[in-house]
């Protein structure tokens, strides 16, 4: 009799450890926070019971169900934050509610947030790419007052007169702007701060044609 219950025994405790190892782990994604405006940079956290070493896909969709292409993210520990290098803007994203849907090791999860205008000004990443080669010394000021004219809003900096290729070389900038500009790719100043400066400086006249 003790060696019938002996192998029950063995046989209960081999079934519970098979069923642990051919459990999937758990993964969730953690938001700081569920509303983001244009402007802002989205920020999650990516929460696994367990470090399998695969990766997690991550897809990003709106309501319509059009989204990204996978996203692959090293899972090296239980908590893996996930910042965006760039900040939402108008000409990427529309407002409204997005997805976030993740896939690791055989589990699946999503989380949603809300995409809102609230009148932040926001520069282009590609026209702060052409700012960051002006300050280098690699284009000229009028390639960048160019590429402004063309990727930023009126109300926010207002360029008033025509950029062609006759004046295109004409236009000045002092150098000691590059310091401001150096502070906005910073990101130690916003792109609000930075338009109201430029324009400033346009206004003042001491950026010419």
């Amino acid at each position: 009799m003790k060696f019938e219950f002996l192998i029950l025994g063995i046989f209960a405790i081999s079934l519970i450890v098979v069923q642990n190892a051919s459990a999937a782990p758990s993964v969730q994604i953690l938001m700081g926070q569920t509303t983001f405006s244009y402007g802002e940079k989205l920020v999650y956290t990516i929460e696994v019971s367990e470090v399998t070493g695969e990766l997690a896909i991550i897809h990003i969709r709106d309501e319509s169900g059009k989204g990204s292409s996978a996203i692959p993210i090293e899972i090296s520990e239980l908590k893996t934050e996930v910042p965006s290098p760039y900040p939402f803007e108008k000409q990427v994203f529309p407002e409204g509610k997005y997805f976030i849907d993740i896939q690791y090791s055989g589990a699946e999860n999503t989380a949603e947030f809300n995409l809102i205008d609230s009148g932040n000004v926001v520069i282009p990443f590609q026209t702060k790419q052409i700012a960051a080669s002006w300050v280098n010394n690699e284009v000229s000021g009028g390639i960048l007052i160019d590429a402004i004219q063309k990727t930023v809003e009126k109300d926010a900096i207002n360029i008033p007169y025509t950029i062609d290729r006759e004046h295109i070389d004409k236009i000045y900038i002092p150098d000691w702007v590059k310091i401001i500009s150096v502070w906005w790719l910073e990101e130690k100043i916003s792109d609000g701060t930075f338009a109201n400066a430029f324009q400033h400086l346009i206004d003042r006249k001491i950026i010419t044609v």
